[in-house]
């Protein structure tokens, strides 16, 4: 605990209207709120790169981020950092009854399912929520907020019964962006039918158990080695990309596709 009251000490200090630091003293909620949400970002960078002192490290610049909330709440009498820890300690022993109370849980999808009753009878008992689909983060990743927005709406039965539904939902809406493109409709169409197309794609995702932005981080990354060996081909044989044809660059992607395969054993 003396390096947590040293932290925030540290923060009071910093926020210190005579001999604090000119930077922290202007910033307010919305103008640290970006370093928040960048700073979780980092983290699950670290835990990607398996990189456990990075991790310990940005850790540390997120827990930052919430004393440095707390110090701005404090100086405005609306809460402080032992009232955001007590909020989080009296949700953690109200959603875990079987461990803190009498409830029986079988096994960790009991767990799961038992975890969104109590988020969802919390948030019934809102005066202010007047529908599910209320206190969804407007500041997520639209991959994640979107399947947010899908697993709400199917806490009241608005949902496909399997996934075969979600897939061929998905595939009119494909079939939809192609009568667009086809008819030259505008970009603000062709933006609406890409954005169906991407919320179905979402929805499949759901219902195979798959978190969307894991998967596209995971597609990006791949991009990123094979697009990388592509450029180091045309590097050692002194080929200008312009140059180049794409049947030759594709040529170079195939070798790094397969270059994956032989490294996992010839497993697809």
């Amino acid at each position: 605990m003396y390096n947590l009251q040293r932290l925030l000490d540290i923060m009071a200090t910093l926020r210190d209207p005579e001999k604090g630091c000119p930077w922290d003293k202007e910033q307010n909620f919305a103008t640290i709120a970006p370093y928040t949400i960048e700073e979780a970002y980092e983290v699950a960078d670290a835990i990607a790169r398996n990189n456990i002192s990075a991790v310990k490290d940005e850790l540390g610049d997120l827990l930052f981020q919430v004393v440095f909330h707390s110090q701005m709440a404090k100086e405005q009498g609306l809460f402080e950092f032992d009232d955001v820890a007590k909020a989080i300690s009296d949700k953690m022993e109200r959603r875990h009854p079987h461990v803190f109370g009498n409830e029986h849980i079988a096994d960790a999808t009991a767990q799961t399912i038992a975890w969104e009753e109590h988020k969802r009878l919390e948030r019934t008992k809102d005066a202010e929520q007047s529908s599910v689909l209320d206190n969804i983060p407007l500041a997520l990743p639209a991959l994640t907020r979107a399947a947010k927005i899908g697993k709400r709406a199917a806490t009241i039965g608005f949902e496909w019964p399997d996934v075969q539904g979600a897939l061929e939902k998905m595939a009119e809406e494909l079939r939809e962006v192609q009568q667009a493109v086809n008819s030259r409709a505008s970009k603000e169409e062709l933006t609406d039918e890409l954005g169906d197309v991407l919320f179905c794609v979402v929805n499949v995702c759901r219902h195979l158990h798959i978190d969307p932005e894991a998967a596209l981080r995971s597609v990006n990354n791949k991009f990123e080695r094979r697009f990388r060996h592509v450029e180091q081909r045309l590097r050692e044989n002194n080929q200008d990309p312009k140059q180049t044809s794409l049947a030759v660059m594709d040529s170079y992607w195939d070798e790094a596709k397969q270059m994956e395969r032989d490294q996992r054993g010839g497993k697809q």
